[in-house]
């Protein structure tokens, strides 16, 4: 009962290979032929209790888009009002439980998900999102478990930083969750980014409203499920699939909104920005805004780096998960004289990459999400074809008649401002801008000012000098760089995730920053031995 508990630092779940005979392909294979010929039927949760309503969306599989994988319930103003005034009951017990029991709560959840349902989750994962086994592994088994797990450990780092004391007097510091209700919105490429909005805000005492992606509906509705094994007591987490304006809008007359923990698009995020600042007059507080928005990600080269750790850096980077990662590397500078050398190569390595369903394992890609998506993407690539200032050099193949699939596509652009090196496209397509080699600094000032966003980059070199150079030019140009290494795989506890300008608030999911987002403090001060006289010594 008095116990101050310490959480101990956790390791990072070890991903699985799934190499042909191990025991984890069988039982991902055995997953995946259960949920193959099943369609969801997916509900609204309310105070821990399904809701089916006469909204239904059907979402088919993207690398099979005639196929119905799922039937959502979509929740209208009537359910979102009736999530809302659920969390608001669940909020007193919620925030006066203690920490290591709500701890306990998503640490059993991260159990679930390593142990029984981790075959299911990834096979959810691979069918709904057409993610291959790896990426399925490393997103909702390995990075969603790290979640639940660090974010405890966090948890406690927060709580046990107090100020000093005096001798008559003590000081405590309390963390109180935000006032109000947390609507968490989440994007479809990542089921861990999913889980991670909606319960590291439950953590610290919140209670939420998660919007999850009908796109993502499969392991996010799974992953609900799991919590809800775990002990999750009813309303604390309340899963809302809806249409987002009508979301922000309802939560805002209510005026009950406490924040938004959002991932998505800059454009999304900006109109959400906007509704809040017009409503702001309603609300009893200016609400916490975390947002993980665009990127436009780079990869700068210089002629002393590795040639082959380049050209896999580029590929991995650029369309693993059919590029579909806001990390993704979407645009290369290259100096003249290495492109030379690896053009070749990295032509042939990209044309001999397989693409198809992600339960053929031996294919590295799969298909874009939907057919928004994938005229989107086309657009760009149909553009270049017949642009003056680009050239296809490879891939530039779409097809649609059996899934939404895009080959690995790559443009050379005669120019850095060609509108392929500019705008976040979200598909498997990089653009490289060739640079005379001794323009390094001329060409590093364009990469810096080039596009709107700072979400992560890459510089590639061995010497030193100009890794100091480069990192220094590309100072405000990405929260999250690499040297010598691709733009995509931040881990949680490694590299806390998140980047400034248009690609967001910078609030780093993965590390005690994104917490402290989700509390408010409150400073107690207790004197032992209060004055009796209002005077002081130098008025005598």
């Amino acid at each position: 009962m008095n116990t101050i508990y310490s959480f101990p630092q956790p390791e990072n779940e070890k991903v699985q290979t799934y190499e042909k005979g191990s025991p984890e392909r069988e039982k991902i294979q055995a997953a995946l032929t259960e949920i193959r010929d099943i369609v969801m039927e997916v509900p609204v949760i309310i105070d821990g209790e399904p809701v089916y309503t006469d909204d239904v969306m059907e979402i088919t599989a993207p690398h099979d888009n005639k196929k119905v994988i799922a039937r959502v319930h979509m929740a209208g103003k009537k359910e979102i009002e009736a999530a809302i005034e659920s969390a608001l009951k669940a909020k007193e017990s919620w925030m006066r439980l203690p920490c290591d029991h709500r701890a306990a709560i998503f640490n059993r959840a991260a159990q679930l998900l390593s142990e029984k349902y981790r075959y299911q989750i990834n096979a959810a994962n691979m069918v709904c999102q057409s993610k291959i086994v790896h990426q399925a592994e490393i997103d909702a088994a390995c990075e969603l478990i790290d979640f639940l797990r660090f974010n405890t450990y966090f948890m406690s780092t927060i709580y046990s930083q107090q100020p000093n004391r005096t001798v008559s007097s003590v000081n405590r510091m309390e963390y109180r969750p935000v006032e109000g209700v947390i609507l968490a919105i989440a994007p479809f490429n990542f089921t861990a980014i999913g889980g991670n909005l909606c319960t590291s805000p439950a953590l610290m005492g919140n209670t939420v409203l998660w919007k999850p992606s009908e796109y993502a509906i499969l392991s996010s509705y799974m992953f609900m499920q799991i919590l809800m094994e775990a002990g999750l007591p009813a309303g604390v987490i309340n899963f809302v699939p809806c249409a987002g304006p009508n979301l922000t809008d309802t939560a805002i007359k209510s005026g009950h909104l406490g924040g938004i923990h959002f991932t998505g698009s800059t454009g999304v995020f900006n109109t959400i920005w906007k509704q809040v600042a017009n409503g702001i007059d309603g609300l009893k507080e200016y609400p916490r805004m975390v947002g993980e928005t665009g990127g436009k990600d780079f990869l700068f080269a210089h002629t002393s780096c590795d040639r082959k750790a380049l050209i896999t850096a580029l590929i991995r980077g650029a369309f693993e998960y059919q590029g579909q990662k806001c990390s993704a590397c979407s645009r290369a500078y290259i100096p003249q004289s290495v492109y030379d050398e690896i053009k070749d190569e990295l032509i042939e390595k990209v044309e001999s990459i397989r693409m198809g369903s992600p339960e053929d394992f031996s294919n590295f890609m799969c298909a874009v999400i939907h057919q928004r998506s994938y005229n989107n993407i086309k657009g760009y690539i149909d553009r270049a074809k017949a642009s003056d200032e680009a050239e296809i050099i490879a891939g530039g193949v779409c097809d649609d008649s059996k899934g939404w699939f895009v080959r690995p596509t790559i443009i050379r652009a005669k120019t850095p401002y060609y509108e392929s090196m500019v705008n976040e496209i979200f598909g498997p397509v990089l653009t490289v801008y060739v640079y005379d080699d001794e323009k390094l600094d001329e060409t590093l000032a364009i990469c810096n000012e080039t596009s709107p966003y700072a979400l992560t980059g890459s510089v590639f070199a061995s010497d030193r000098f100009v890794i100091e150079k480069m990192l220094k030019a590309l100072t405000y140009a990405a929260g999250n760089i690499y040297v010598n290494d691709k733009t995509t795989g931040a881990v949680v506890g490694q590299q806390p995730f998140g980047g400034g300008r248009k690609s967001g608030t910078n609030d780093k999911a993965g590390s005690h920053l994104n917490l402290m987002r989700w509390v408010t403090a409150r400073t107690i001060t207790e004197n032992y031995n209060p004055p009796v006289d209002h005077t002081y010594p130098h008025m005598a």
